[in-house]
């Protein structure tokens, strides 16, 4: 009976392995095979890049660093000789006077409460700093990470608009041959039509090259397995996902200014703990010492306090000092918040730029040189001169490339806008 069940058993498990191994081989290969998304490569850059795992610690120590915030320092421990006596017969002996004491004593500084509420506000405001470069780090490498999508991307444009370019040159080369066997062309036609294919091959190895680079750069952030994929549609570059006025009306929650607030809290928490410094701290302390046999023990209690007691020429100037600092942090903010609205105008405005000439490239210069292109080649297998033809292959080449151009910095400047704000950027 064993037997049989522990057969029953490796059967089952065969089975399933076998299951399991079909489940690997359909299912598996088509999630390989899915286009990757724009969205997709963010996530996973940010899954995997080192500085926000790095945001992510700095988080924890400053939590760390707020829970021990504002608490009491560690009594403190003393233990001695009092009163030891140094010269004569019974020199260095504690029975040689009634005065000397081993002495163990147990002290406690107090600090005010103003000083442990500044304490803990630094503490606070470091917390925020440190969620403020974590969210920083978060969307510089959304933005890094998309933008280096878009450079694949756009790489595999110019690769696919001169491609489109090849048939009319092998038409062209099929032209000057039979007019060249006909008698009505010349070995130079033929061969200045060979000369543009060799350049058009030219310009795709080039483009070829830039698709591997771009591919490479991507793979920094997501990975070489998954940078292979193939690369799904882009998104819809004609709209951004938060309107232009939101964008300029909060340049405090973009990405390069999030850390601002929390450099105020902390000039603040620094002034705050300036003017703590005028209220006294105190200190409480107890010792007992053991005399000699035969002679009673003591204890010593001790209450100190700290005297402010030129205030003008210490407390009152560091004040002054942060006070200061405050006000040059304020003004550094509001200076970085211009500066901000002038970045954003400015990026609204070259992304719309880009977005009309890509509608007009894509619209009307495309098609305008395409057909510039088969007027000039059919003219050409009607008798006329080659050389119009090479013309306007070297425009159109020129304005497909400038029109992949366009459209890379019109994704640039998108991504710059969509992944300014944490809560975009999802």
């Amino acid at each position: 009976m064993f037997v049989f069940d522990r057969r029953r058993r490796r059967g089952a498990a065969f089975h399933l392995q076998c299951a399991t191994a079909l489940l690997a081989l359909t299912v598996f290969p088509a999630v390989a095979a899915s286009p990757l998304t724009l969205q997709q490569t963010v996530t996973l850059a940010v899954e995997r890049a080192p500085l926000v795992q790095a945001g992510r610690a700095r988080e924890d120590a400053a939590r760390a660093d707020l829970d021990r915030a504002g608490r009491w320092p560690d009594p403190r421990l003393t233990f001695g000789v009092q009163n030891l006596t140094v010269q004569g017969p019974g020199a260095f002996s504690t029975a040689a006077d009634s005065m000397t004491m081993r002495t163990v004593g147990l002290s406690q500084e107090i600090p005010s409460g103003t000083q442990l509420a500044a304490e803990r506000a630094g503490a606070r405001a470091g917390e925020a700093a440190a969620n403020a470069e974590t969210e920083q780090a978060r969307l510089n490498t959304r933005q890094v990470a998309a933008a280096a999508w878009v450079s694949l991307w756009a790489a595999e444009q110019a690769r696919d608009q001169i491609e489109g370019l090849e048939r009319q040159n092998a038409l062209a080369i099929v032209a000057t041959k039979a007019r060249l066997a006909g008698g009505t062309g010349s070995t130079a036609d033929a061969l200045a039509a060979r000369a543009a294919q060799a350049e058009l091959a030219n310009r795709l190895d080039l483009a070829n090259a830039d698709i591997a680079s771009a591919r490479a750069a991507l793979a920094r952030w997501i990975g070489s397995e998954a940078a292979s994929a193939n690369l799904a549609a882009s998104p819809d570059f004609e709209r951004l996902p938060v309107t232009d006025a939101h964008l300029l009306q909060t340049p405090d929650q973009q990405a390069p200014l999030l850390d601002w607030e929390s450099r105020e809290d902390r000039a603040e928490a620094a002034l705050q703990s300036a003017r703590a410094s005028k209220h006294p701290g105190w200190s409480v302390g107890l010792d007992y010492g053991a005399r000699a046999p035969g002679l009673p023990n003591m204890i010593t209690l001790l209450v100190g306090v700290r005297l402010p007691l030129f205030p003008a020429h210490r407390e009152d100037q560091d004040i002054l000092a942060r006070r200061a600092d405050l006000d040059a942090v304020r003004a550094e903010r509001e200076n970085a918040r211009r500066a901000q609205v002038e970045e954003v105008q400015r990026l609204l405005a070259t992304w719309q730029g880009y977005g009309r000439q890509v509608r007009r490239d894509r619209d009307t210069l495309l098609s305008l040189a395409a057909d510039r292109s088969a007027a000039a080649l059919a003219a050409y297998r009607g008798g006329a001169s080659l050389q119009p033809w090479l013309e306007a292959r070297r425009d159109e080449i020129s304005i497909r490339l400038d029109y992949v151009g366009a459209l890379k910095a019109w994704g640039d400047t998108w991504v710059q806008l969509a992944y300014l704000l944490p809560e975009y950027a999802q």
